[in-house]
Order: structure tokens, then sequence, then C-alpha cells
């Protein structure tokens, strides 16, 4: 076997394997990179030499010769919020896939000087672009202070910031999801408001209101909450339930619905037959509520992969042939409604039970 002609107690670099695969340096680099014009035989030589080596890229020889560190910042806080908690995910799957790495800074709370600590930080460690999820309208403020040298997307900001951004569309969620309710035959459409100081908050309250003042149809007064908890939808729910008027009630995310589902249900009136509910997020236990829960969709894998190449854009990656751009991208991704069975047609007066 070839490989036994080498330094045994020397690992593979990159000249072992092009000696070996009859390339030169560059044709090696490029097969590792995915470059599109290198011939397919070639390729598959390399690759071979690759896997007889067990050659792996050397990342500290790679910043030495190229002078990057392929490093990513991520700015995030402590939350295990379901929305923020995938996004973190998200990007980091599309970073394993586009061969960066990437380091987070967590901080408390997204305020001006935690923001501009965390930018710092990740300088002094040499990132090349930094991503900040920054879903509450104090960390966008605060972003608006970065140096403007700095290579920097805003995800789950809103859909309205002047910041390079990738941002589910959340106004359009609300939409779909109010719309479907009065599709059903529902005269209006509650409203569990998720906590005002959050743009996700904002924008879905926005698209709720906007999509009954389209249809003529009452606006109730939104029900708006401290947090994005099951208690506050439980305690929110606990009022609803009282109310023989309401017949159909929009969720701001998930967890709020779960809670609303067992206030609803412990004050004797039955989901979807007396109340018709609707969440947002889809978390992956909405499958298994009782009765399982009808939301609307957000794609965290695609906004990871999009906030990923819109950062790597804005830098450039000449090994991807990636050239930089001066843009400022907003992307906006739109959501989908998931009918499971937590919402149906409003009961006719004579139908109720007394």
């Amino acid at each position: 076997m070839r490989r036994r002609s080498m330094d045994v107690d020397r690992a593979p670099v990159m000249a072992d394997v092009a000696r070996i695969a009859g390339v030169s340096h560059q044709t090696v680099s490029r097969v590792l990179h995915d470059h599109p014009n290198v011939r397919a035989t070639t390729r598959e030589r390399v690759l071979a030499a690759v896997r007889e080596l067990g050659y792996r890229p050397n990342a500290a020889a790679r910043t030495l010769a190229t002078r990057r560190t392929r490093t990513l910042g991520v700015i995030s806080f402590n939350t295990t919020l379901y929305g923020p908690a995938c996004m973190l995910y998200g990007i980091e799957q599309a970073a394993r896939q586009y061969e960066y790495f990437v380091t987070v800074a967590a901080v408390g709370t997204l305020d001006r000087s935690s923001v501009l600590d965390a930018v710092d930080r990740l300088r002094n460690q040499g990132v090349e672009g930094i991503i900040v999820i920054a879903p509450q309208t104090a960390a966008v403020g605060a972003l608006a202070n970065v140096p403007a040298d700095v290579p920097l997307v805003a995800v789950g900001c809103g859909t309205h910031t002047a910041l390079a951004s990738v941002a589910v569309d959340n106004e359009a969620g609300a939409e779909l999801a109010t719309s479907y309710l009065l599709d059903l035959g529902h005269r209006t459409v509650h409203h569990l408001v998720g906590p005002r100081s959050w743009l996700d908050a904002q924008e879905r309250e926005a698209g709720w209101r906007g999509a009954l003042e389209k249809r003529g149809a009452p606006v109730p007064r939104a029900l708006a909450g401290a947090d994005w908890t099951a208690r506050t939808g439980y305690e929110h729910g606990q009022r609803i339930a009282a109310d023989r008027e309401v017949t159909a009630v929009f969720c701001a995310n998930d967890h709020m619905a779960l809670g609303l589902l067992r206030a609803v249900q412990q004050a004797g009136r039955r989901v979807p037959e007396d109340i018709s509910v609707v969440g947002f997020d889809d978390m992956p236990e909405t499958e298994y509520f009782g009765p399982s829960l009808t939301t609307v969709r957000q794609d965290f894998d695609e906004l990871g992969r999009r906030a990923l190449r819109a950062l790597i854009e804005i830098v450039g990656d000449p090994d991807a042939g990636i050239p930089a751009s001066g843009d400022r991208p907003h992307i906006v991704i739109p959501p989908s409604l998931v009918v499971r069975t937590s919402a149906t047609r409003p009961r006719h007066r004579t139908e109720s039970t007394t």
C-alpha cells in the first residue's frame, strides 16, 4: 500500500494527496472545495487518494496559507425558546455544509452594551463575519452601533430593518392562520400576543389585525403576555374559556397554544368543537397535543442556510468561487400552514350544549 512509504509518525498533508493522485496541489484544493471546473475522472482520483491516506484538511495550516480562519461568529442570548434555539441550530448546520466553523457568543440580554461587547469578543477571535439572532427591538437598535466594517447579518429581526437580514415573514404567517379560521366560518378570531418587545410578536399581531380588517371582521382586543410560555397561554385561556362568544383563537406561538388548550379543556369546553385554536412555530410536539395543533411552520433550516450564504456573499469565499459583494440583502422566507385537528367550523347556537 502506498501509504506505507510515508513517515508513519506524520499526518498526511495535501502534497501527499497530490503526489498519489498525480495532480497539482491546486487541483487537490479545487476538489476539496467542490469547485466545478474539475474533470470527473480527476476528481475521483483525488478523492480516492484522500480516502487511502485518511487525509483531513489542517485548519491551522489553511489559516496560515490563506490568512482566513473560515470561522463565523454568532451572537445569541440565553434562551430555551424554540424559535431562537432552532435558528442557532440551523445556522450551525449550514456552516458545516459550507465548511465553516462557528463561534457562539451568548449574552444575557440583547442590549447595546452586551451586543457591542460580544462583537468585540468575536472580532478578537478572528471571525470573518457575524450573524446576530436579533428578535427583539433593543437588539436591532444596538446593531445600528456596530462599526460599518464588520460584515454582519441579522436573523429573526423582522422584515423592515435596514440591516442585512434574513427573516421569516411573520405577518404573512399570521394572515395565513387568521384567514384559515375565517374561511372555516368563524365571525372573528381572538389573538394571544407574545411580549411586545419582540419583533415576532409585533409582526404576528399586525398580520392577525390586517387579515381581520381585510375581511371586514370585528377586531377584538388582543391579549398580550409578558412572555411566550404555556403558563401565559393558560392564564389567558381561563378568561377565554369563560367567554361563550369566543369560537376561534390564534396564538402567537405553540407554547401559548398548549397552555390555552389546557385551560379551555379544564373549563369543560371542547377543542375544536367549541373553540378552534391555531398556533405558530410547528414545534415537533404539536402533532401530539390533544388535539393535534394546526399551526404555522417556520423553515429554520432554510433560514440558517440563507443567513450563512448571505454572510459568505458579503465577505466573499474564493475557495468556493463566491466573490465578495457590497450588497445588504433582505431575505424573507415564507411560512406555511400545517393543518391538523385543532380547528374546525364554528357550531351554530342550536348545536351548542347547555
